[in-house]
């Protein structure tokens, strides 16, 4: 009897390694199919779009028909002057908007991180709410505020004594109004991003700067710029994709006008699309924008990122 009960257990054990193999495929295919639905909408609603607008790009509607052009909508990019001021205009927020805003919101994050505010919980929410502001929402409202006639600030200079600045109708000034929307919008954004950075900054090195006797500023740009450096490097690539995007500010604002002083690279490539429903030529300028982000945001990293 204890013979019969000593081998029982050594006749089912190669039975359960027989079940576990058979069971190990299944085991295997579990967290695959787990991520399917994921996977099945990203393709839907991301890959496919994506690839479809490439061969878009390589066709010209002509008589209703899609017709195969190769590169031509591509080449059409180099003789074509309103994509070129749509992209002077980009670059022109990129260049003078992004910089003021990230050093508004650098200063932003050391104020916010100082001991010496009170209150900074409710200070820090409120130069985040912009950012939960709707893009559409907060334009309408800037160009009820910057309306020339009617508008709340030109209002408010005249109760000074100074004449009211045809904000939205001057080419210039509609620039400025482009980039004041910006600013106030994503300044806080950037704030908080660089406001958790530094709060990573070992103490020990503010303690460490002020013994060897060095000043604020000198604590700012060698203890506290270093520590945010990977913080700014992420608020710089992140705004360049935004400006380049830009498109809800102008559109709403401006229309890109007046002149096409406005006029990006996102509204022309909705222009092109939806007003004149030139789709090959639009998803041209799609891709010559995604590859011009690509290689600003690859100099940025070799710019900004740590240096070996």
């Amino acid at each position: 009897m204890s013979a019969v009960l000593h081998k029982a257990p050594a006749a089912t054990a190669p039975a359960r390694a027989a079940g576990a193999r058979r069971n190990r495929p299944r085991g295997r295919l579990a967290p695959y199919l787990f991520i399917l639905p994921a996977l099945a909408l990203f393709a839907a609603f991301k890959l496919y779009p994506i690839g479809w607008s490439f061969v878009l790009s390589l066709h010209k509607s002509v008589g209703g028909v899609d017709t195969f052009v190769g590169g031509d909508n591509y080449r059409r990019l180099i003789d074509d002057p309103l994509f070129w001021t749509a992209l002077k205009n980009t670059a022109v927020v990129l260049a003078v908007q992004v910089p003021v805003m990230l050093a508004l919101a650098t200063g932003l994050a050391v104020a916010l991180n100082s001991t010496l505010l009170q209150g900074r919980s409710v200070f820090r929410l409120g130069f985040f709410l912009p950012m939960v502001t709707g893009l559409v929402a907060y334009g309408i409202v800037f160009s009820v505020l910057l309306h020339q006639e009617y508008g709340l600030v030109n209002w408010f200079l005249e109760l000074f004594g100074a004449d009211g600045i045809p904000w939205l109708t001057d080419p210039l000034w509609a620039k400025i109004s482009i980039g004041l929307a910006l600013t106030w919008h994503y300044t806080g954004y950037n704030a908080v991003i660089l406001l958790a950075r530094l709060q990573t900054v070992p103490k020990e090195l503010y303690d460490a700067a002020a013994v060897d006797g060095a000043g604020p500023w000198h604590t700012f740009r060698h203890v506290t710029l270093p520590g945010l450096r990977p913080a700014l490097l992420l608020t710089t690539v992140l705004s360049t994709i935004g400006t380049l995007q830009l498109f809800d500010e102008p559109y709403v604002l401006t229309g890109g006008g007046p002149d096409n002083a406005t006029l990006t690279i996102g509204v022309y490539l909705y222009q092109t699309a939806f007003k004149y429903f030139d789709f090959g030529y639009a998803s041209a300028i799609a891709y010559a924008l995604a590859v011009l982000i690509g290689i600003l945001g690859l100099i940025q990293f070799r710019v900004l990122g740590d240096k070996p």
